[in-house]
């Protein structure tokens, strides 16, 4: 029983693995689409959100079946329950990248995206894939120090997306008010994209350790600054 038991555990994580990667690979399509102007490709991403959502739903399923006939303590108590919050952050990324893809079906086939932001808006998704990328790595090898580098590579999209909007108030933009609308839009999908998975990543070391993220981050530097005393 309990074999079976941790084989379903290890099923969830699998799941949530398997979330990740089809939401980074969305993000990565979605940006393709929306540069060239690919509807067919938009459709694609849509379409596959799906897949996306069902993969939520049986793991929350089986998720509360576990929680029900085994009433987990301690660390499986929180790996199911932390499981179900990754999910929820990796659903939404899914629809993200959704919304990226829309964005260029809705402009098509004109372009959503000025041809002078178009290597902000392929860093940021090329910066948004990579990020999901390690996301999939850290559930896979609950590494903590990877888990706790993420808040940096953050800080990258955080510059891209002021970068935006350094355009958008430049006095020369002339690319009017819809333009402006969708790219101040597609900078918030990328920028959200981005933090859910720091949050993905930030669950798996509260799932290892059993101490959020935030407040270890600040042991660390607090024991850094000591030995530097």
């Amino acid at each position: 029983m309990r074999d079976a038991y941790h084989e379903e555990l290890d099923s969830i994580s699998d799941s949530l693995v398997e979330m990740a990667r089809l939401v980074g690979s969305a993000i990565g399509r979605a940006t393709t689409s929306i540069l060239d102007s690919d509807l067919k490709l938009a459709e694609s991403v849509i379409e596959a959100d799906q897949k996306v959502d069902d993969l939520q739903h049986d793991l929350e399923a089986r998720a509360i079946a576990l929680l029900a006939r085994q009433q987990p303590v301690a660390t499986d108590l929180r790996i199911v329950v932390t499981s179900l919050r990754m999910s929820a952050d990796l659903e939404r990324s899914g629809d993200l990248a959704q919304h990226v893809a829309k964005l260029t079906r809705l402009r098509y086939p004109e372009r959503a995206i000025p041809h002078d932001l178009h290597a902000t808006i392929l860093e940021m998704g090329q910066l948004a894939q990579r990020l999901m990328a390690k996301a999939a790595e850290v559930i896979v090898t609950k590494d903590v120090d990877l888990a706790l580098q993420m808040e940096t590579d953050d800080d990258a999209m955080d510059l891209l997306h002021r970068t935006l909007f350094q355009h958008l108030m430049d006095e020369r933009w002339k690319h009017g008010i819809e333009t402006a609308v969708d790219v101040t839009l597609l900078g918030r999908y990328y920028e959200r994209f981005a933090d859910h998975a720091v949050a993905v990543a930030k669950r798996v070391v509260f799932l290892v350790t059993g101490e959020h993220a935030d407040n270890l981050q600040q042991d660390i530097a607090a024991v850094k600054g000591v030995e530097g005393v």
